[in-house]
């Protein structure tokens, strides 16, 4: 029996991690092998990597045209393996700015798509449903408002929950958290989640310490900054303020949340987990003036933080672009460490936002809906 050829195509880290996970599954259910992009999640996962997505992944409009060259060959690398390979199905993880274009030259090719992780269509250029209508054969989304979008535009699509509901999980208590990291428990705790690429961390890193200066005056609470996959110690040590004392730590980034009082977040898969741990955050989002003027003109949603977009109301505050700024932040989190009930509040309103997101299993009904597509096909 031969085992059949999967292409998978995931741009960036949270992809990366959910498609390793999918391929696990994949395996095991239909013994079959993967390559196309990814990182090295998926490399440990056993798919076998043409493109690595650190050659691509890049944020905002205009940052996006200095790697083009770089889109362009890897568009070019994972046609040419799928032509010699002819998988028997491909699937896309996010990254539309990559991934629709690979989507097309796949389909040309007669090679039927499924996307997983739907990417923003439902936020900012929206037309772009009806070429995703036209590329794939089934969509499966990870948040339940999306499963509506969709259907409205006559997509096939299934809901199958967040598959970061079976993974987000503190491993210590908060004593142990601030025992290992030499903090004091009794203090209050403030997590920094800054975000993991370059761009993110020269744009939030500034703005975020100024305000810790700020909060450091009279509340001087602890500082732990929660270093991203792939973010190295030594790279996060250039932000650093005279004074300040900031706890690195890497590999804890649940741990940090769910000993935090209060996170500063970076917009994304991060604000996610804070929601799911149940911590009271404030998320922040900068990319360049020119990004945000032209995406200005194409946002169609009222929110940029994923929890307030699953309540459908604002329940996290939110700084993005010209608001994000010291003072503001140093506000926000201010209300927050000194007020019980705040946080008491915002704990409450992002449980419901966790119940929406499912009971878990979602890679699992993800593999099935792939296995039994595979199976059809013959």
């Amino acid at each position: 029996m031969t085992h059949p050829e999967i292409l998978i195509s995931a741009g960036e880290a949270s992809s990366d991690m959910y498609a390793a996970r999918l391929a696990t599954a994949l395996t095991k259910r239909t013994g079959a092998h993967l390559f196309g992009m990814g990182g090295p999640r998926m490399r440990e996962a056993g798919v076998e990597l043409v493109v690595d997505c650190s050659e691509i992944a890049v944020v905002g409009i205009f940052e996006v045209l200095k790697r083009l060259p770089n889109v362009w060959r890897a568009w070019r690398r994972m046609e040419q393996e799928a032509a010699r390979r002819s998988p028997k199905l491909g699937i896309l993880l996010d990254s539309p700015g990559f991934n629709l274009g690979m989507g097309r030259r796949l389909r040309r090719q007669g090679i039927p798509l499924v996307y997983f992780i739907s990417p923003q269509v439902w936020a900012w250029r929206p037309g772009r449903v009806k070429i995703i209508k036209r590329l794939v054969k089934r969509m499966l989304v990870i948040f339940p408002f999306e499963e509506e979008f969709y259907s409205r535009a006559g997509v096939p699509v299934d809901f199958v929950g967040h598959p970061l509901a079976d993974t987000v999980h503190a491993t210590m208590t908060r004593a142990e958290f601030a025992a290992r990291h030499s903090l004091d428990p009794a203090r209050p705790i403030l997590a920094l989640l800054p975000g993991s690429r370059p761009s993110e961390l020269a744009y939030h890193m500034p703005v975020i310490l100024e305000a810790c200066v700020r909060l450091a005056r009279d509340l001087d609470p602890q500082l732990v900054l929660a270093a991203a996959p792939g973010v190295s110690r030594q790279r996060l040590a250039s932000w650093t303020r005279p004074g300040l004392k900031i706890h690195t730590v890497e590999g804890a980034t649940y741990d940090a949340l769910a000993a935090a009082d209060v996170a500063i977040v970076s917009s994304g898969t991060a604000t996610v987990e804070a929601a799911l741990l149940g911590t009271p955050m404030v998320v922040i989002y900068r990319v360049s003036r020119l990004s945000a003027l032209v995406g200005r003109r194409m946002i169609r949603t009222p929110f940029f933080a994923m929890a307030n977009l699953i309540a459908g109301r604002q329940i996290v505050p939110e700084l993005i672009q010209e608001g994000f700024t010291a003072p503001a932040l140093e506000s926000e989190v201010r209300r927050l460490l000194v007020s019980d009930a705040a946080r008491q509040q915002m704990k409450q309103d992002l449980g419901g936002v966790r119940a929406k997101l499912g009971s878990g299993g979602a890679i699992e009904r993800a593999a099935g809906i792939i296995g039994g597509l595979l199976e059809n096909m013959g």
